[in-house]
């Protein structure tokens, strides 16, 4: 079901969006739960058109106007529509091979317009890498060149169904299966993740992380309140994440110290942040900002695959590339 969204930013978006609302930051005031703290339980829906990146043709520009914002998810919609069928026999085409049923990437903007999801730095883009980023980039893509589809271990772990970078953390919007339900307890935080059908169980009776060289798919992550917002830290990910897991969107690493702020802002708006700082792969740390909607859910099982019969296909098909000599 498509969903609306009833978004805000940081800063004065942040407070133009929830005037536009009816809400006032200064009489609002989030529920708590029976241990005093904000009540951020529920269903949430992060689904949106706006990119983690602005893209470059809207280099300089922020924020859309409503009209533009209108155009732009007009385009953006016309263009992502998998019913379409032109260019048949295309990869292009093959590309599609879900029709627009299975797909729920949202049809608006975030409301406040703004042209990325990052808010940090100002352009909109991730920073630039470092020579050791850059370098490690590199080798992925010459790895990716070289052997495309020997086995299964070489081919991403969303088609393996083992990892997908809405999963998180961090949690990206991303073409379906955007809700996350959040269940507060007083030493623990839970996010069930609708993608991948991960449940990550965040402890907040301050007791430190794990050793370092224990690893985790999800990282080691430990809550704690600022206020009214819930912050959670990440380390301790696994090394292959980084290779071709959620991370490998967002250029990252296992060396990644990530950390998240969830804010609830009005009744149904919960504001996700994230900040990564992998010093290894960027010249400095990133933000961006994520309003999540309350929906009335539920959350359903995510079954990826019976059998995979599709790695079947990929791998087929490269030996088959093989033998013609492409």
């Amino acid at each position: 079901m498509k969903k609306r969204y009833f978004a805000a930013a940081a800063g004065l978006l942040f407070l133009a969006a929830l005037s536009a609302a009816g809400q006032s930051s200064k009489t609002w005031k989030a529920p708590r739960t029976p241990d005093g703290h904000p009540d951020l339980q529920g269903v949430w829906s992060n689904a949106t058109l706006t990119p983690l990146e602005r893209p470059p043709e809207l280099a300089g520009k922020a924020v859309l106007t409503n009209q533009e914002a209108r155009e732009y998810e007009r385009q953006s919609l016309k263009v992502n529509d998998r019913d379409r069928r032109d260019g048949a026999g295309t990869d292009a085409d093959v590309s599609r091979a879900y029709n627009e049923f299975w797909y729920d990437r949202g049809t608006r903007t975030v409301k406040s317009h703004r042209t990325s999801l990052i808010v940090d730095p100002p352009d909109g883009r991730t920073p630039a890498l470092t020579p050791e980023g850059q370098a490690r980039m590199a080798a992925r893509t010459e790895r990716k060149r070289l052997h495309p589809a020997d086995g299964p271990e070489d081919r991403g772990f969303s088609e393996r169904c083992l990892n997908w970078t809405t999963a998180g953390p961090p949690m990206l919007p991303g073409a379906y299966n955007n809700n996350y339900q959040i269940i507060q307890t007083p030493d623990t935080v839970v996010i069930l993740n609708e993608m991948i059908h991960d449940a990550r169980m965040i402890p907040m009776d301050g007791r430190p992380h794990i050793p370092g060289n224990v690893r985790l798919w999800l990282g080691d992550s430990r809550g704690h309140w600022e206020g009214d917002t819930l912050v959670v830290e990440t380390t301790n990910l696994r090394d292959k994440a980084g290779l071709q897991g959620g991370l490998e969107a967002l250029h990252s690493t296992e060396n990644m110290h990530l950390v998240e702020r969830f804010t609830r802002i009005d009744p149904d708006t919960l504001l996700y942040e994230f900040t990564v700082n992998d010093p290894f792969m960027y010249t400095k740390p990133w933000t961006a900002q994520i309003p999540s909607v309350r929906t009335e859910g539920p959350i359903y099982e995510y079954a990826c695959h019976e059998g995979n019969y599709g790695m079947f296909g990929i791998l087929s098909s490269a030996r088959a590339e093989e033998k013609a000599g492409k």
